[in-house]
């Protein structure tokens, strides 16, 4: 994940003279002012991972407490006291036995350097038990969940994230829309592919898919790339250019581009013109601005109705904040509805 070359343009802007009057900057050397806007474009990628983590944090500690009013709960229902509960469906299925640990410590003996085989395997009792049971607390909290019904109203962290002017794919009624900024030079773009061909045959219509451009500025072939796309777009064949670059992410060249255009069917004169030009050149720039706005400093990153997903995530990560936000897309339809 590499800081792009508009976050270092943002920032030159804001050390401009002129640029920020004295009482609007938060610094002035030698006469010379620094914006309130140039500070926020040199952290924007280290805010929105702070925010993230804090996001993190509350929905750690939120289900912390779910799982503990759960328990609570139960613990009623069954008229017994919360440790008894914990110790029959916790403690009592999360033991290690001498027998695991010692086949744990042969496998692993190396890491154990110096330490004594009896030593060895009374901190693997201890250690693997303590990851046991955090793993069996939380699968019966799991299972607790499908018992007592739980409403989840914490509202999630999220941007405010357009589609710009490029091309979306997907129901315009969909609950959810996936914004992606993306370079078509990018290895890990090309690795996130599989999860979200699985996005699609899965939620169908429910899920609509925006497309921006953020060229690294160290992929000297991703600039045109996506301008080669949006070309492709002048025909209406944007997506089919989308697809084919991915699975071709190692011939980005102008002559590759245009090989193929000349694949796909297209009107290579038309193409090859618009190329040439660079008619979307300033598109593609200003996609990357709006992405160093928003924080992103590396590709892929994702927004699932503004939330933002980070990397080549696997299908679950997407599913999981997919999920919450038909559900709560759901949930909004009811509210709405009573309320009439």
């Amino acid at each position: 994940m590499r800081q792009t070359r508009v976050a270092a343009i943002a920032l030159v802007a804001g050390l401009v003279p002129g640029v920020a009057a004295a009482d609007e900057a938060v610094a002035i050397v030698d006469g010379m002012p620094i914006s309130s806007e140039a500070l926020e474009a040199t952290i924007q990628g280290q805010m929105l991972d702070l925010r993230q983590r804090e996001d993190q944090l509350r929905r750690k500690g939120l289900e912390e407490l779910i799982a503990q009013a759960l328990l609570d709960r139960e613990a009623a229902a069954r008229r017994v006291s919360v440790a008894e509960l914990t110790r029959t469906e916790v403690t009592n299925k999360a033991r290690v036995s001498p027998a695991e640990a010692k086949e744990f410590y042969e496998a692993n003996r190396a890491r154990f350097g110096g330490v004594g085989e009896a030593e060895a395997i009374r901190q693997i009792v201890t250690g693997l038990g303590r990851q046991r049971q955090g793993e069996r607390r939380a699968a019966f909290a799991l299972e607790l969940r499908g018992k007592y019904p739980v409403e989840v109203r914490l509202e999630p962290f999220r941007l405010e994230v357009g589609t710009g002017d490029g091309p979306v794919r997907g129901s315009a009624d969909a609950p959810v829309t996936i914004v992606e900024f993306s370079d078509f030079q990018c290895p890990y773009c090309v690795r996130a592919r599989p999860a979200l061909k699985r996005v699609r045959e899965v939620y169908g219509d429910e899920v609509r898919f925006a497309f921006r451009h953020f060229p690294l500025a160290f992929h000297q072939q991703a600039q045109k790339a996506g301008e080669a796309a949006s070309c492709a777009g002048d025909q209406d064949r944007f997506w089919e250019m989308h697809d084919r670059l991915w699975a071709n992410s190692s011939k980005l060249r102008p002559a590759d581009l245009k090989e193929h255009a000349t694949t796909l069917g297209l009107d290579t004169e038309a193409f090859t013109r618009c190329l040439d030009l660079g008619r979307y050149a300033s598109l593609v720039e200003e996609d990357a601005r709006e992405g160093a706005r928003l924080g992103v400093s590396g590709t892929p990153a994702f927004f699932i109705n503004g939330r933002p997903l980070v990397g080549a995530q696997p299908f679950e990560a997407f599913a999981k904040v997919i999920d919450d936000e038909l559900e709560r897309a759901r949930r909004a339809a009811v509210d709405g509805a009573v309320g009439r």
